[in-house]
């Protein structure tokens, strides 16, 4: 994995702090965070060593996907503030020495958009080709078998054209046609227009979602042995399928191209979301490779899956980004606003959630940190009649849907909500969270933020971590080890993923402990390393 990198590129090797701005902090007591909520917390992100935030969607929109049916690109919508408050977000945030990523959803609008409001009234006026449209099949029923990820036919009947329009998502979310060079612009103009606001780059929403087939063929079947739940929950028949036509076009990469070259400009990053149970980390290769597309993506590797990861499980997908995305850059992340929180998805003891942040913090990527995982948050048990969320509300009991992750951050202990707001939330706040708020975490010099702000710090200090090469990697019998070289730096590291102590041997040279702080230990005299259960030993060369 050795490619030379500029050192001017701020993003690589980073530690991104992701903000769900509902949830975050309420500044006006509506009960819905928002973007004078964000202000007033920055500080908390900058005290913990992060380099920047991602915010997710804050634009105007219908809210029936919680922002990501976006009606408006260019304004904020007035549950979260307005755009002078967004100017105060980026003010402050530089202040901090935090860059500011924003969400962008360039592969489809609310349908309450002006610009599909346009489209679907006619089939001749000037926008009526800017979302994805096609005529229904002799007998009336839909053009192909393309499903959405949120149930049912991708395809939606819409009486004004008389014909249907596609949605990989909810109805209300038609997708944008990239095809039409007029669409292309017009989100390149989005994006300028942020740009010059001085936000330092964008997290892209679905960024293999953006083209379709234009000749609409049919997904084929996937054979049941060959489904797994990265990116839809086992129940949805969306995982039935090989998603080879309604997503992955391969002139998608001509769009991307474009917008990098306009981000280019503005020394601002991209951080794709890559979606796709079956080729994810090839796709990721495809989308990083070069200089020339997006920056740095993330799939689902370590955001799915309900059992602890294994020492075999993280060699595997080092291993396969090595052959499929080595001239590519990865964005590493366990815990987002989409999936279970990882700390109740590998049922992880405070142990073993220090272990897994100090094995982060040691990865060859750029890390993604969820709100509230600093503080432990379990995922938060919600009723039925709570739920938000209409992903949860449609595969309800068997996937409870996304709101257990995104229920509001918690500041205090003792204060009413919390601290997020003076009233009810839009969702509720569970009383484990209330326990594990900032301020009785910040008084706990044993809490687990304590451990986030050293791990950051540690990752900052070494530049082998944050952009060297990883190498030599091996798992056996539940200890993880591998180099990560930078010049003169070399660090080795090794991580008991059990819960048995393991003997391992140090190869010869002058290997001196770091990171004592987070519990690694040092080798004895005669290079044997004894570590216990979930135990890191972290050592660096030192040169005569």
């Amino acid at each position: 994995m050795s490619v030379m990198r500029k050192e001017a590129d701020w993003w690589r090797g980073a530690v991104i702090y992701q903000i769900y701005p509902r949830s975050y902090q309420d500044s006006n007591g509506d009960g819905i965070g928002d973007l004078l909520g964000i202000v007033r917390r920055l500080p908390h992100i900058a005290g913990l060593g992060a380099d920047a935030i991602w915010i997710s969607p804050f634009f105007t929109s219908p809210m029936k996907d919680f922002g990501y049916d976006i009606a408006d690109y260019r304004d904020i919508d007035p549950m979260f503030g307005s755009l002078a408050d967004f100017d105060q977000v980026i003010e402050t945030a530089h202040a901090l020495g935090l860059k500011v990523m924003i969400d962008l959803v360039f592969s489809h609008t609310s349908d309450q958009h002006t610009w599909f409001q346009e489209s679907r009234s006619s089939r001749d006026n000037p926008k009526s080709d800017w979302y994805v449209w096609a005529e229904p099949k002799p007998d009336g029923t839909v053009p192909n078998n393309w499903l959405g990820m949120f149930g049912g036919s991708a395809w939606h009947w819409d009486t004004r054209r008389e014909q249907y329009y596609l949605h990989n998502f909810l109805t209300s979310q038609p997708d944008l046609n990239h095809h039409n060079p007029d669409v292309q612009q017009a989100l390149l103009d989005t994006a300028h227009f942020w740009l010059d606001r001085g936000v330092d780059g964008f997290r892209l929403d679905v960024v293999n979602y953006y083209m379709h087939d234009e000749q609409l063929r049919d997904n084929p079947p996937l054979p049941p042995e060959q489904r797994n739940d990265s990116t839809a929950p086992k129940v949805n028949p969306y995982n039935h399928q090989l998603h080879l036509y309604d997503k992955n076009h391969p002139k998608n990469l001509e769009f991307i191209r474009k917008l990098r070259t306009l981000m280019n400009g503005f020394n601002a990053a991209a951080l794709g979301e890559v979606g796709d149970s079956q080729r994810g980390l090839e796709l990721l290769g495809e989308y990083t490779s070069g200089e020339d597309k997006v920056h740095m993506s993330y799939a689902f590797d370590f955001l799915s899956g309900h059992a602890p990861l294994s020492a075999q499980k993280f060699r595997e997908v080092f291993d396969k980004v090595d052959e499929v995305a080595h001239d590519g850059w990865v964005c590493w992340a366990f815990s987002n606003h989409d999936v279970q929180r990882h700390i109740s998805r590998w049922h992880l003891t405070p142990a073993t959630a220090r272990l897994y942040t100090t094995l982060m913090v040691c990865m060859r990527g750029t890390l993604c940190v969820y709100q509230g995982e600093e503080l432990g948050l379990p995922e938060a048990e919600l009723e039925f009649d709570d739920l938000r969320d209409p992903y949860g509300i449609e595969f309800w009991p068997e996937f409870k849907g996304r709101d257990g992750a995104r229920t509001p951050m918690v500041w205090e202990a003792d204060a009413p909500y919390a601290g997020f707001s003076s009233a009810k939330p839009w969702l509720p706040i569970s009383s484990t969270h209330q326990r594990l708020s900032a301020d009785a975490a910040n008084s706990d010099r044993a809490s687990l933020i304590h451990h986030y702000r050293k791990a950051f710090a540690f990752r900052r200090q070494h530049k082998a971590l944050r952009i060297g090469d990883i190498m030599e990697v091996s798992a056996e019998n539940g200890l993880l080890f591998f180099r990560r070289r930078h010049g003169s730096e070399d660090i080795l590291c090794y991580f008991n993923l059990s819960d048995q102590p393991i003997n391992a041997t140090v190869p010869a040279g002058n290997w001196v402990t770091i990171a004592g702080e987070m519990g690694s230990i040092r080798p004895n005299p005669d290079h044997s390393l004894h570590l216990g259960p979930w135990q890191p030993s972290i050592l660096i060369l030192q040169r005569d």
